[in-house]
């Protein structure tokens, strides 16, 4: 990983940051030049990021987190806080799935999703904002998805969330925008991560088909829209969601 200085000095917050599309957004944004506040419950993850960017010459530090928790929110932005300072750019990007046909879901199965990956970022969202309107600088990215535009069956919780997640962006754009605060949401479509390993062969040859590009995504395509939202180049772009599908949903 090699430094740059496109996001030299700033605190960036990245919510989910141990493994998959979080940690690949942590490492990016450390490599851009931001010091990294690394969130997430699994603690021994973490430190293998952590470990990783500060072999790289970056700056970075764990912080647990429950997004499922108002309490454990609170407590990690204080401490992020408390740690550099300051949150300059939030990347909402912790969530949850409990995939089952609406037919047969539990009440506990939607509440959870949409708690976790709604609610918390919304609340996470509140609890770093002012430290941006005190700056009158601030970029704020949230993790929406695919489903969260077209739909997916067995995913009603995950789409509503991931939808509603897009209407907050937006709502969030323009309360924000007078002080030079950025909101906007990546959408990815079908990434290989950790979560998506288990497929089979078929099952991939099946996704990848009704992809114009021919592949799956990677973290590092969704990582790579993150960080150039965050940046200055990014600055005239408020309010958007950006697919990162490869084209299997244009909306």
């Amino acid at each position: 990983m090699e430094i740059m200085s496109k996001l030299a000095g700033r605190i960036a917050l990245v919510t989910g940051a141990s493994q998959g599309i979080g940690r690949a957004c942590a490492l990016r944004l450390a490599s851009d030049g931001a010091c990294v506040a690394l969130a997430a419950r699994n603690q021994e993850k973490l430190a293998g990021v952590v470990a990783e960017i500060t072999a790289a010459g970056g700056t970075a530090h764990a912080f647990e987190l429950d997004l499922g928790s108002e309490d454990s929110i609170k407590n990690c932005a204080k401490s992020v806080t408390a740690k550099f300072g300051k949150v300059e750019i939030l990347i909402n990007n912790g969530g949850i799935t409990r995939d089952i046909l609406a037919m047969r879901m539990k009440r506990k199965d939607w509440d959870d999703v949409i708690s976790t990956n709604l609610t918390g970022a919304f609340l996470m969202t509140q609890a770093v904002m002012m430290s941006m309107v005190k700056a009158r600088w601030g970029r704020i990215i949230n993790i929406t998805s695919v489903v969260g535009e077209a739909g997916q069956a067995g995913q009603a919780n995950y789409a509503a969330s991931k939808a509603g997640l897009i209407g907050m962006t937006k709502s969030l754009a323009r309360e924000l925008a007078s002080r030079t605060i950025t909101v906007n949401a990546v959408a990815p479509g079908y990434i290989e991560t950790a979560m998506t390993a288990v497929l089979t062969e078929d099952q991939r040859t099946a996704m990848t088909q009704f992809i114009p590009l021919q592949r799956a995504g990677t973290d590092h395509d969704v990582a790579a829209a993150v960080a150039f939202l965050a940046s200055e180049d990014a600055a005239y772009i408020t309010g958007h969601t950006l697919d990162v599908n490869g084209g299997m949903y244009m909306g």
